[in-house]
């Protein structure tokens, strides 16, 4: 009886030893992301979570808070970069003032179509990208579609950069997107993204500029009714990862984790492409005007000034540049 009492004690500390250290191993993140519910970058972002709890058998969970409820997104950059939070979902536009890599991305039109974006990101300026936001506390894990930014006003369509002198445009918080505006004759307004929808209403700004699932997700096109296709910027988001806390990762986590988010990255773009589609075709119902700008050449020479600027303020990142423009 004794004997069994002792073995019965030796399995109950052994239980209780594998639970207490399956506990002292779990760990939760939490993730930041700007969109609404039912956005593409919203589920992409769940499904990586459920994802990274499964394969990881619970050992790392990832809360996610959406619709920007942890503060702006400038913020929440710096808080994963000093891993006050651990994941973000990124528009690599707010990261160009931190790194100079990044900040190629938001040369107007130095993309091609979105395929194009995905070769280059996917290939050896990718890598260089990801490299300059590594020394900056920051892993990009996966890219995510976020369509053509163009613009959209309150009182009449942009059908020639001659259009936007003398308007007040919404920018996100980046100096290239200052300067693009002022190339064009505008004002650019760095504001956040929340504040947009009341300042396009009381004409605190005459427009913005934004891809076609965020002007219908925030219903900007209620106060802007003119949407013009200038395409003039396609910006990629990142999932990206503080980079501490993938450093420590055991190479079998980092395989997880990358391969979690590299699938929600294929969601998020098959979605992306689905509701770029209704959300041209909701918006357009409800009466916006569209007008089609099939001749880019105009709108590109007018950028001309912008990247000859930034290219002399940036010698070292020339290479870069003609790498993204030289990928096949």
């Amino acid at each position: 009886m004794h004997k069994m009492k002792k073995i019965l004690l030796s399995i109950s500390i052994a239980i209780f030893t594998i639970a207490f250290v399956n506990t002292a191993q779990a760990v939760e993140w939490k993730g930041w992301n700007i969109h609404v519910p039912g956005y593409p970058n919203t589920v992409g972002m769940d499904k990586f979570a459920e994802i990274l709890k499964e394969r990881t058998n619970g050992r790392i969970t990832l809360k996610m808070f959406h619709s920007g409820v942890l503060g702006s997104q400038p913020d929440a950059i710096e808080q994963v970069r000093v891993g006050g939070l651990q994941i973000g979902n990124f528009n690599m536009g707010p990261m160009g003032p931190i790194i100079p890599e990044a900040n190629v991305l938001s040369l107007p039109f130095i993309f091609k179509d979105t395929p194009h974006m995905f070769r280059v990101m996917n290939g050896a300026a990718g890598e260089q990208i990801n490299a300059g936001m590594a020394k900056k506390g920051l892993i990009g894990l996966a890219w995510y579609d976020s369509g053509a930014r163009s613009f959209y006003t309150t009182k009449k369509p942009v059908t020639e950069p001659k259009d936007v002198q003398g308007m007040k445009i919404r920018v996100m918080n980046n100096d290239l997107y200052v300067g693009m505006i002022a190339a064009l004759g505008g004002n650019g307004t760095p504001m956040a993204f929340s504040e947009v929808f009341t300042s396009l209403k009381q004409g605190v700004v005459d427009g913005a500029e934004n891809n076609w699932p965020s002007y219908e997700s925030t219903r900007h096109f209620e106060n802007a009714k003119y949407y013009s296709t200038t395409q003039h910027l396609m910006i990629p988001e990142c999932v990206c990862i503080n980079a501490d806390v993938y450093s420590k990762l055991s190479d079998e986590d980092k395989k997880i984790v990358k391969e979690a988010a590299l699938e929600s990255a294929e969601l998020q773009q098959e979605l992306w492409a689905k509701r770029s589609k209704a959300s041209r075709d909701k918006v357009t119902a409800a009466g916006v005007q569209v007008t089609e700008i099939k001749d880019k050449a105009p709108f590109m020479k007018a950028m001309e000034p912008v990247h000859a600027a930034f290219l002399e303020k940036n010698p070292s990142l020339k290479s870069l540049v003609e790498l993204i423009k030289n990928t096949d």
